[in-house]
């Protein structure tokens, strides 16, 4: 006999966690290309040297990617708003944000809103139906 463990099995992913986390995913190259924006039109104001719009960008894209990994909890979908809060305040150095923050803000409200709509739908006919058939 051998003593290997069975493989683990994964977690089942529910409609809201996927979209949400693909929604941020591909968002946080939009946000490092938004702060290379920035630097790139010195968009800050007299006294804050361009270089920290590629900080802010960095720094907004890796979140995004560390949040889109905790969208399983409510308290992530909450951060995940709060990234797009921070992508539509940088359309106030440089307006094209405001119509990223729009396009995408608009994605992750449909995948946070659908995607729990989808689960409740799955969840329910689940319970309806419990072998599967």
């Amino acid at each position: 006999m051998s003593d290997a463990a069975a493989p683990r099995r994964r977690r089942q992913r529910g409609a809201r966690e996927s979209l949400a986390s693909i929604v941020l995913a591909f968002e946080s190259v939009i946000a490092f290309l938004g702060g290379l924006t920035v630097y790139g039109l010195r968009a800050l104001p007299d006294g804050i040297e361009p270089w920290w719009g590629i900080v802010a960008g960095a720094v907004v894209g890796a979140a995004m990617i560390i949040v889109s990994g905790l969208v399983r909890h409510t308290w992530g979908i909450v951060l995940g708003w709060v990234l797009q809060a921070l992508v539509a305040l940088g359309g106030f150095f440089v307006p094209a944000l405001f119509l990223v923050a729009i396009v995408f803000g608009g994605m992750y409200a449909y995948a946070t809103i659908k995607g729990a709509s989808l689960d409740r739908r799955n969840a329910q006919l689940a319970a309806d139906n419990p072998n599967g058939e």
